[in-house]
């Protein structure tokens, strides 16, 4: 299991193999059980990859680790780390995030995602997302794509972090981590994003 996403990269060397332990096991808890199940049996003959999920868990604060490359043979997280959120997902007077499936609204949209082709666009290499449900259909049109972009940091943070238009953003390093999973995959991955 790789680790040295878990942790600020400052104080990994003091971390004792007890301490990574721990640290893996609150970051496996941020994703429910039964998120897991449902995407195993999600994935069975359907064409996509079965042994890679991505999961998006958008209760936890967006300044600390919430996006998880997930190995569902080994039942295992093998890297973590910060994405954002849409802007329009923060509504004045409401302490709940909202999100929406609407054009220009800027809000995130929760369900799952087939992981397109990449191609090169403003914020550099990016993945189209293809909306699976109903609550995020319209990704393709509203250009809902997993990108980098260099305002978000590596390392967890006590405050929130950029918010995107709409799209998951990763930071640059994040993104060429992730990027190497999703290029050697044969079949699309499936990101689900929930709340």
């Amino acid at each position: 299991m790789i680790l040295l996403n878990f942790c600020d990269q400052k104080s990994q060397n003091n971390f004792s193999f007890r301490e990574k332990k721990e640290v893996a096991i609150q970051e496996i808890n941020k994703i429910p059980k039964e998120k897991i199940s449902e995407m195993k049996n999600f994935l069975k003959n359907k064409k996509y990859n079965k042994d890679l999920v991505i999961f998006i868990n958008f209760k936890i604060n967006s300044g600390k680790n919430r996006f998880f490359l997930y190995d569902l043979k080994g039942d295992k997280i093998l890297e973590a780390g910060l994405v954002a959120h849409g802007s329009g997902s923060e509504v004045a007077g409401k302490s709940e995030l909202q999100f929406s499936n609407i054009e220009n609204s800027y809000q995130s949209s929760l369900g799952k995602y087939a992981i397109q082709n990449s191609y090169n666009g403003t914020f550099g290499k990016a993945y189209r997302l293809k909306g699976l449900e109903k609550s995020n259909s319209n990704a393709m049109k509203r250009s809902i794509v997993l990108h980098s972009y260099s305002s978000v940091p590596d390392a967890e943070l006590e405050t929130p972090i950029v918010r995107s238009l709409g799209c998951p953003m990763l930071s640059p390093n994040f993104f060429k981590t992730i990027s190497k999973y999703l290029d050697q995959s044969k079949k699309p991955i499936i990101i689900d994003a929930y709340y």
